[in-house]
């Protein structure tokens, strides 16, 4: 594995944001991204370990997929199978960049 990094999926960012700061997990979607040198693979975690304890594979992506671009100063949001309503933490800007470029991005 070269980069791994947690993301929420919430319907808009103003929902994301009210269930983030109050802690109530709602509709939200917790995922685990994992970057290997062959795929991008998306995982499904459950909402009580916030993305950190993955249970299933939603599926995968090519590994020629752009993650970025990041930007934001708390929170960016990125593309995952044609859906951009998925929000990753800036504590994983790196690891997103880091995939963007071994990807040639």
């Amino acid at each position: 594995m070269r980069q791994a990094f947690i993301a929420q999926s919430a319907p808009s960012f103003g929902y994301f944001l009210l269930t983030y700061m109050t802690g109530f997990v709602g509709r939200n979607t917790y995922l685990c991204v994992a970057v290997t040198d062959e795929a991008i693979y998306v995982l499904e975690s459950s909402k009580w370990s916030g993305g950190a304890k993955p249970h299933s594979l939603l599926g995968q992506m090519p590994r020629a997929t752009r993650l970025g671009p990041v930007s934001g100063r708390r929170w960016t949001r990125i593309e995952l199978f044609g859906q951009r309503s998925n929000w990753v933490h800036r504590r994983f800007f790196a690891q997103i960049v880091a995939a963007d470029r071994d990807a040639g991005f």
